[in-house]
């Protein structure tokens, strides 16, 4: 079982987006997928037509009342299941914090699928908190979108830090351009001269595409209801550049 993070420590990049899109082309490719939303706001539950709703919320997870599986739904497309945010995950680093290993029970709570998904995504909040460690310690490899911006920048090579110095497992960092307008000098300097600087920078970019900001309207990936467009035509690129890069 591979587990991907979409995750930054910077909010509105593209995250919950890619998240979405690469979960469907995943099981659209025959893998069983399981993407679990774990950001209170609850984007990627609304995309999928779920109810952002967990029996027991997020403690009832942690204290081990209730099973990951307990809360899994079916979504409209075949081989992907979810499950669904909960507003009450905004309590979750209290909640973690209560348990004998506070930093390990999402693995935990993940290891039982181990076996009947093949590819499991998270798409986390944008912070770093306990349930990033969680997340740290839970994933082979963080998917991190990145709008070609000085602020974004210096949020990924915070991010890299942090990793690096991390105590225990470390994920693979995987970044990517999100957002990105080509028409823009600047987005196109800081994309060659990033790519050529630092390592785990991969080439597929995500353009900024009103279509993907149709997915609120239509409820689903743009690989689902576009799959021709230019947008769904990146996210399979990127897809198919993440599975061939480990």
């Amino acid at each position: 079982m591979k587990v991907y993070a979409t995750y930054n420590i910077k909010g509105g990049v593209g995250k919950t987006s890619a998240a979405v899109n690469l979960a469907h082309l995943a099981a659209s490719s025959g893998y069983n997928v399981l993407l679990w939303d774990l950001d209170p706001q609850g984007a990627a539950t609304y995309f999928f037509r779920v109810r952002p709703k967990v029996k027991g919320g997020g403690q009832a997870l942690v204290d081990g009342t209730r099973s990951l599986d307990d809360g899994i739904k079916a979504t409209d497309f075949d081989g992907l299941d979810l499950v669904p945010a909960d507003f009450r995950y905004r309590n979750l680093d209290v909640q973690l914090d209560d348990t004998k290993r506070p930093t390990r029970r999402i693995r935990q709570l993940l290891r039982p699928l181990d076996g009947q998904y093949d590819v499991v995504f998270l798409d986390c909040p944008p912070s770093i908190s306990l349930l990033s460690e969680n997340v740290m310690h839970a994933v082979d490899t963080l998917l991190v979108p990145m709008i070609p911006a000085t602020l974004s920048v210096r949020t990924f090579d915070q991010l890299t830090a942090f990793v690096s110095d991390f105590d225990g497992r470390r994920p693979q960092v995987r970044a990517f351009f999100s957002m990105v307008d080509h028409r823009k000098r600047l987005h196109r300097e800081l994309i060659q001269q990033l790519s050529a600087e630092r390592s785990g920078i991969l080439s597929t970019a995500i353009p900024a595409l009103s279509i993907i900001e149709q997915m609120a309207e239509e409820r689903a990936p743009v690989t689902a209801f576009a799959p021709q467009n230019a947008a769904a035509l990146c996210y399979k690129a990127l897809w198919a550049e993440i599975t061939a890069s480990g």
